[in-house]
């Protein structure tokens, strides 16, 4: 074996490491309940004649995910009785969490909308807090556990397990429900997160960087608030020159804006051009879903190999360069051999830049306050995506499909020039700190 091919085999072995397969199965975690508040209960609440005025208010039930950095501070500093002191900071609240939301899922698969609408709106109010407070610490904890050289393929592995399990409570549950029912496809959803706890049994506890005290104190709680609330916000945004986290916050906003606008309206695009929704589910969801994965392993490999901001480039590149593939699309009418081929382009580079982003958002992290900060700067990428993204409909109306493919396009090419705008701006600062510390 030549020394080159040794080099990217040693990248590759990294996977198979325990604490890498472990945040597999978190990813896992993390991506189940999703749907079960999403796509999958939209379609049961349609299924039980649930007005679509009704459904539609239901995309509320989201909110959590893009609001979930006000209450990780709590989550970053306080210390659980009996838990933390016999598990850890993380492990605990993992555990705490876990529980709390398998059973809150099988709550949500017994209650019939028809007997009430209202308390299934509770419960999946409650699936999504507890998954978003899961999120928290389970970014926390990826981050923490391994070392930096490893983000990339603990990032990778966090997509690919997020991804299989978006196919597992989307597909899999639409099937479980087909042959018994929406109880036992629910249940089923929450023994699989039994998966999830006994890993995070089994995976040991991040060092801490500080310890958080025994809050046991009156005296202590103003200097603990400080630390939990302001510490992480203020130590982000004084860490470097206002110019770089303005280039920071501008890129996170930006990088998948192009695949967001697309994506958010692709599915009428295949109902347009007359593909089944056995097409459908076969070409774009399960070989998709084989893409993503795919995509997030090389994006993995990329970041070490290449570097962080070298590799979101060249991701964000093939991010923009895909998007054309929708062009050929449209073209050729039903075709499944070009969707096949489309679907390939867009969803290997799409999982190349997901697990490039997500590493690049982790490295931005103080350890001191892991979870409050990679919190805010997910919640920032998600709502600016999913606001922006809101106009997609109105924009496709406006130039039609060619049209607007061109302008998905062009949107991604703000995030690259912020790429290279940060690669100058931080260069330029290393000359500078030296010379004030010689």
């Amino acid at each position: 074996m030549s020394a080159a091919a040794a080099s990217w085999w040693d990248s590759a072995r990294i996977y198979c490491e325990p604490r890498i397969l472990g945040i597999l199965v978190l990813g896992f975690a993390s991506g189940l309940p999703l749907a079960l508040t999403g796509s999958t209960l939209t379609l049961r609440l349609a299924e039980a004649g649930v007005e679509i005025a009704a459904i539609g208010f239901f995309a509320w039930v989201g909110l959590a995910y893009g609001w979930k950095f006000l209450w990780s501070p709590l989550v970053d500093q306080m210390r659980l009785p009996l838990l933390t002191r016999r598990l850890g900071r993380r492990r605990g609240w993992l555990l705490l969490v876990q529980l709390a939301l398998a059973i809150a899922i099988a709550a949500l698969g017994a209650i019939s909308p028809e007997a009430g609408l209202f308390w299934v709106a509770a419960l999946a109010v409650l699936v999504a807090f507890l998954s978003a407070t899961q999120d928290i610490v389970i970014d926390a904890f990826r981050v923490e556990l391994v070392s930096v050289e490893r983000q990339g393929a603990a990032a990778a592995m966090a997509v690919i397990g997020y991804r299989l399990a978006m196919f597992a409570s989307g597909a899999g549950a639409l099937a479980i429900a087909e042959w018994y029912g929406w109880t036992v496809a629910y249940a089923t959803m929450a023994a699989l997160l039994a998966t999830a706890i006994s890993v995070t049994l089994l995976l040991p506890e991040p060092q801490p960087v500080v310890d958080p005290g025994d809050g046991a104190k009156p005296s202590r709680w103003k200097k603990r608030l400080k630390q939990a609330v302001v510490a992480p916000f203020s130590e982000f945004f004084g860490r470097q020159a206002p110019l770089v986290t303005a280039l920071i916050l501008s890129f996170i906003v930006f990088y998948k804006l192009g695949d967001a606008l697309l994506g958010a309206v692709t599915s009428p695009l295949y109902v347009g051009l007359g593909f089944a929704k056995t097409e459908i589910a076969a070409i774009v969801k399960s070989w998709g879903l084989l893409a993503v994965l795919a995509g997030g392993v090389l994006g993995g490999v990329l970041v070490r190999r290449l570097g962080l901001l070298p590799a979101l480039w060249l991701c964000g590149l093939a991010q923009m360069l895909s998007n054309l593939a929708f062009l050929a699309l449209y073209w050729s009418g039903r075709d499944q051999f070009v969707l096949a081929l489309t679907i390939t382009a867009e969803n290997v580079t799409g999982g190349m830049g997901t697990t490039a982003f997500v590493a690049y958002l982790s490295s931005l992290c103080n350890v001191q306050f892991t979870a409050t900060q990679y919190a805010l700067l997910s919640s920032l990428m998600a709502q600016a995506r999913t606001f922006l993204a809101g106009f997609a409909g109105i924009l496709q109306t406006a130039l039609g499909w060619p049209g607007f493919i061109l302008l998905t396009t062009a949107a991604a090419v703000p995030g690259l020039v912020l790429i290279r705008l940060l690669e100058r701006t931080l260069r330029s600062e290393v000359p500078r700190a030296a010379a004030q510390h010689p």
